[in-house]
């Protein structure tokens, strides 16, 4: 381990490198429970049964249910749920199935509508090897990207920032979401 003069004299640990820290404690959380709930502690399970506001639903169908994901790539990260616990698309019923698109479908008007985002990316990791956070619970990731946004990953970028709280998020797309 090298160390490094500040301007000042002091002597600090470390080798400087070219990435920039932005300090996320809260993901702490996340990081020290794992990644894998047990089917109790299933935050997909969960969410419904907590106000919209607490669980960070946008939305709820007959079916399926939209949410704000804890941990977003960027502002807006939607997630579209089925209520029952199931783990791949291919266990989901021709309801759910229909449901999740049309969701999705709506998620991505009311993004577009309040964030005027340039794309999105779609898709579900199936299993823990595929990359699921939460790989029991089956969940379509709905990204909006911009021109101007670094990356999709982090680290890649180096650094991400998020210009908008989740609940100012979630209020936005909540009010934006057409009614029936």
């Amino acid at each position: 381990m090298g160390f490094v003069a500040e301007p000042d004299g002091n002597v600090l640990a470390g080798v400087p490198d070219e990435f920039q820290r932005l300090w996320t404690p809260h993901r702490m959380v996340y990081i020290q429970n794992g990644q894998q709930p047990a089917k109790d502690d299933c935050p997909f399970c969960v969410a419904p049964s907590m106000s919209d506001e607490d669980g960070l639903i946008v939305a709820r169908g007959k079916y399926a249910y939209v949410l704000l994901n804890l941990f977003p790539y960027n502002s807006g990260h939607l997630l579209v749920c089925p209520y029952r616990h199931i783990s791949t698309y291919d266990l989901a019923t021709a309801e759910e199935v229909a449901e999740i698109g049309a969701l999705t479908q709506t998620a991505m008007r009311v993004i577009k509508e309040v964030s005027h985002n340039d794309g999105f990316n779609l898709g579900m990791n199936q299993g823990e090897v595929a990359g699921a956070g939460i790989a029991a619970h089956l969940h379509q990731h709905i990204v909006p990207r911009w021109r101007s946004d670094a990356n999709f990953f982090p680290i890649i970028a180096k650094t991400k920032a998020l210009p908008q709280l989740l609940g100012d998020v979630r209020a936005s797309i909540a009010n934006a979401w057409p009614t029936a």
